[in-house]
């Protein structure tokens, strides 16, 4: 029998965003009353829904929604202004592209100092070395420094690291968004193995084919609400525009 391992409940969240900002000393001495004032961008409002363990939960909406807001704030990353968050069980947050990478130093010691940060061991590490570059295809770029990576390149090596730490909960923040059709095939690969594992998946994307093939429940907001939360097929066909009977 299956239990929830997210609860999030009436959670919110706003932004100050300065109308003017003053960055240098000679503003400061020439305006020193001049104030700077603020709008605030209300990015989540009340959004409540519960994540049950092995589930594969979708989010999605158009840009700006909140998305990648909620998924920080599960990650720890914000904390919400109000409404309550709990997670149970280990987290690997796959959240932004290049947090936690040093682009002057070689991918191997990226690796290393990543997966030391996510609490792989260094047994751990050196077991799964080799596996983390296949995985990402980049076995001949390991003395390279990730200055010189694209930004596929980046994602594949994050990704990579992130489903070699032990987890109970993976959050995903469009993974699939970079990178060439092999690796998006490597990833829909492992989102079939974590199912069979019974571990849970939380993936904010636009990817709706992905959703719709494998996704158990789907979060549908739109400016920090809630529109919609259910079955993958009808919250998908209604984020698309389409009439659902």
């Amino acid at each position: 029998m299956s239990r929830p391992v997210i609860d999030v409940s009436g959670v919110s969240k706003a932004f100050r965003l300065p109308h003017e900002r003053r960055t240098t000393l000679k503003e400061h001495v020439l305006h020193p009353f001049h104030r700077t004032t603020y709008e605030v961008q209300q990015a989540l409002d009340d959004v409540s829904f519960t994540v049950q363990e092995g589930e594969f939960f979708g989010i999605i909406g158009p840009n700006g929604s909140g998305k990648s807001t909620l998924l920080k704030i599960l990650a720890g990353i914000y904390r919400q202004d109000s409404g309550t968050v709990r997670v149970d069980g280990r987290l690997s947050p796959f959240i932004e592209l290049g947090v936690g990478f040093n682009p002057e130093l070689t991918a191997r010691d990226n690796v290393r100092i990543n997966g030391t940060l996510l609490g792989l061991g260094k047994a751990e590490l050196e077991d799964r070395f080799d596996a983390i570059f296949e995985f990402a295809g980049l076995e001949r770029f390991i003395d390279q420094k990730l200055k010189n990576f694209s930004s596929g390149m980046h994602v594949r090596l994050a990704y990579s690291i992130a489903i070699q730490v032990e987890f109970d909960v993976l959050l995903l923040d469009e993974v699939l968004a970079v990178g060439d059709a092999e690796f998006q095939e490597k990833c829909f690969a492992t989102f079939l193995g974590f199912r069979d594992q019974r571990k849970t998946i939380v993936l904010v994307t636009h990817g709706v084919e992905t959703l719709t093939e494998l996704a158990d429940c789907v979060l549908l907001l739109r400016a920090g609400r809630v529109e919609a939360l259910g079955d993958a097929p009808e919250v998908v066909a209604r984020y698309q525009g389409q009439l659902v009977v």
